[in-house]
């Protein structure tokens, strides 16, 4: 029978959210364990292990803010990052900051519980050994982009050949001169395609859905380049912190229909040089994804571009988006570009959909079979909640995170929700609608400086250390750590994390006296998702189905999934919230 663990905080996860979580609670003073179900850190940078899998986020800001040596020492050789050198960088911090010890790998937390009269929880984890946890404080890092989806066709399981989700990528996969079929062209489609169109015998796009993708602007940095990034990274990181999306690209206010013709073209034009999605959407003109008429005309700019590039008519036709750009956007290492090659193919599944998968391949509606030796599926994820739907978590009154989101998930800025004591979530429902590592720190800033919050509630609480020395009041800010009060971003420094040059101390505390209860109110997450739901009115977003509002998963009702009021705003929200005592929460 395993013995029960007691803890101040329990971490969910090892991604790039569950190893800030887990820093910043150690740095706190508080006892921490971190679990995560794989072999060791990454989160979706573990899995997710595809041929070309790359960030869409330029080196410079896909990493942490707070450990200012760390950014302007740490080697990156591009302009975007692969997902070997994303995974061997959060491997590095983990090992700079000493982290390694609180974590235990293999491991899946399968059921949590609030338990009222101890007023902690009790997690409950399967792994080479059965884990049980008593813990204060819950911090879910599940992860956004976690939970594999595949589409439900007849006949899934009787393909004879490779079956493959490129979120479980298997290793050594040889597919040289391969028959290889895919579904899904979104982010992940386009990269694992452009990347092994040289190498397969054939590759067959079943296309659901076009996409428009611009160029990534991917190629080597020059040192004077590098050079100037550190020279300006804190000018860089205010300029993220004071933004709406966090990708450090410029964000334009002018009109699209304002300007020329002439001038629109030499606008789009720039920045398709340029390169970067987002770059894309938000710098020539700062109304792309309001204004119905200013976004055609980017669209028509990108179904010019891909007639320029794929010779073949019918290729062309069929790769061309026919509704409006208003998805996350994409940019690509030469996606269009691969349909010039003979050994490449598209199918348009809108005009012969996929009748079932045989053990030979596909069988398309028109009597087609397409031999495969391989077929991947780039169909992406069980967004936001898939990964908590899995898990037993029960909050006050035996209530479940199933029934809390029976009618689409919810959460109080993206970290909390009413009924669930003590329990934060990285990366939740309804968080800021921009570059996901900015947003992962802001919200573990902003549950840490609940947590905080909670400690200095702590009656004539005082930190013994080991030695018997007493003098430090317990704000979770000792020997150097500091206060992680969240009040938006300061001189570039994120959150209370200043410059990162935080030290450390392996010594354990103790505490006397019982902390405050940070439990989120009713009427204060009803009202965040009212505002959420009015912020997203107007957004030509809602206009196209897909993940962001949970429409890639059949039968489920659409959901305002995040805040569309901007990084800087949500910070400001944020800022507010913890100066004024955390109104959102219950007394």
């Amino acid at each position: 029978m395993s013995k029960t663990i007691n803890i101040d905080a329990f971490v969910v996860g090892a991604g790039v959210g569950g190893i800030y979580s887990t820093y910043r609670l150690s740095r706190m003073g508080l006892s921490v364990k971190c679990v995560d179900v794989a072999s060791d850190v990454g989160g979706t940078w573990y899995w997710n292990r595809y041929p070309g899998a790359m960030s869409d986020t330029e080196s410079y800001l896909y990493r942490y803010s707070w450990d200012k040596e760390d950014l302007q020492t740490y080697p990156w050789t591009h302009h975007y990052v692969y997902q070997p050198e994303i995974l061997k960088y959060l491997q590095h911090i983990v090992e700079k900051h000493d982290l390694r010890k609180y974590m235990k790998f293999e491991t899946e937390m399968t059921s949590a519980a609030w338990n009222e009269d101890t007023q902690r929880w009790v997690v409950t984890c399967s792994g080479p050994e059965e884990l049980k946890i008593s813990a204060r404080y819950l911090v879910n890092s599940l992860g956004l982009l976690s939970k594999v989806h595949y589409p439900d066709i007849c006949g899934l399981s009787s393909f004879a050949g490779n079956l493959i989700h490129t979120a479980r990528w298997p290793e050594g996969l040889n597919l040289e001169g391969k028959r290889v079929g895919i579904i899904g062209n979104g982010s992940t489609g386009t990269q694992v395609m452009t990347a092994i169109a040289p190498i397969v015998g054939s590759l067959t796009s079943f296309q659901r859905h076009p996409q428009y993708s611009v160029p990534s602007g991917q190629r080597p940095v020059t040192k004077e380049y590098r050079d100037k990034v550190n020279d300006t990274y804190h000018q860089i990181w205010d300029n993220v912190w004071s933004s709406v999306v966090g990708f450090g690209v410029p964000e334009s206010k002018r009109k699209t229909m304002d300007a020329s013709p002439e001038e629109r073209q030499r606008a789009f034009q720039e920045v398709w040089e340029q390169g970067n999605g987002f770059r894309f959407m938000f710098s020539a003109f700062g109304d792309i994804t309001t204004n119905k008429d200013a976004n055609e005309e980017a669209c028509n700019f990108i179904r010019g571009k891909i007639d320029e590039m794929v010779k073949d008519p019918r290729k062309a036709a069929i790769l061309k988006p026919k509704d409006l750009y208003a998805r996350r956007p994409l940019c690509d290492t030469g996606y269009y570009q691969i349909f010039d090659r003979e050994n490449v193919d598209v199918i348009d599944l809108k005009e012969t959909p996929i009748e079932k998968i045989v053990p030979e391949g596909i069988q398309t509606a028109d009597g087609t079979t397409h031999h495969l030796d391989a077929l991947i599926f780039a169909t992406g994820f069980d967004a936001i909640e898939g990964n908590y739907m899995r898990v037993k978590i029960t909050g006050r009154n035996g209530k479940t995170i199933q029934e809390h989101w029976k009618n689409g998930p919810r959460a109080f800025g993206s970290i909390a929700c009413a009924g669930f004591p003590n329990m934060f979530i990285v990366a939740g429902p309804q968080g800021p609608f921009a570059n996901f590592p900015p947003v992962i720190e802001s919200e573990i800033n902003f549950i840490m400086s609940c947590i905080e919050y909670a400690e200095e509630n702590i009656v004539a609480a005082q930190v013994e250390k080991p030695n018997g020395t007493t003098n430090a009041t317990a704000h979770g800010t000792t020997n150097g750590t500091v206060n992680g009060t969240v009040n938006g971003t300061t001189n570039g420094a994120t959150n209370g994390t200043a410059n990162g040059a935080l030290k450390t101390t392996n010594q354990s505390y103790t505490r006397k006296g019982k902390s405050r209860v940070m439990e989120v109110s009713d009427e204060a997450e009803a009202a965040w998702i009212d505002l959420c739901n009015r912020l997203v009115e107007g957004s030509l977003f809602t206009s196209t189905a897909s993940w962001i509002f949970g429409q890639n998963i059949p039968g489920r009702k659409p959901n305002t999934n995040f805040y569309f009021g901007g990084l800087k705003s949500y910070l400001d929200w944020v800022k507010s919230q913890s100066s004024n005592g955390f109104p959102g929460f219950l007394g």
